[in-house]
């Protein structure tokens, strides 16, 4: 799985490892176009996705900040090195199934709250 570190510039979560990229949908454009646009904004990949679901999750982050947020979830094929955007991430790293999710079980504050909801809702991924 192709992890991003958050630009330490960021205004909540700022440092920590994450998902490839998130973002949201602008008024009219579908989840899917979104997904894949802010792909190609974040890490510089411009792949096909395809949907795996939804998750919801709530969580307090740092400065009182809460989030409570429907996430979909997409996945896609990508062989190569990303060329991120340095104002989303400072750094990006390919890391195995079973090593992220001892990764996150064994240091969870260096990973944004929202991972481990998105791992469990992705399930087995040997199904893509």
């Amino acid at each position: 799985m192709l992890l991003q570190r958050r630009a330490a510039s960021k205004y909540h979560s700022a440092g920590l490892w994450t998902n490839s990229c998130c973002g949201h949908p602008r008024p009219g454009e579908a989840v899917r176009d979104a997904a894949e646009r802010r792909l190609k904004e974040e890490m510089g990949i411009g792949v096909p996705l395809t949907s795996q679901g939804t998750f919801i999750y709530r969580a307090d982050l740092s400065n009182g900040l809460v989030e409570h947020e429907l996430d979909h979830l997409f996945v896609g094929r990508f062989n190569g090195d990303p060329n991120p955007d340095r104002d989303e991430a400072d750094e990006w790293r390919w890391e195995s199934w079973s090593e992220l999710q001892a990764n996150c079980a064994a240091a969870p504050e260096r990973y944004t709250a929202w991972l481990p909801f998105a791992l469990r809702a992705l399930g087995d991924p040997t199904r893509f």
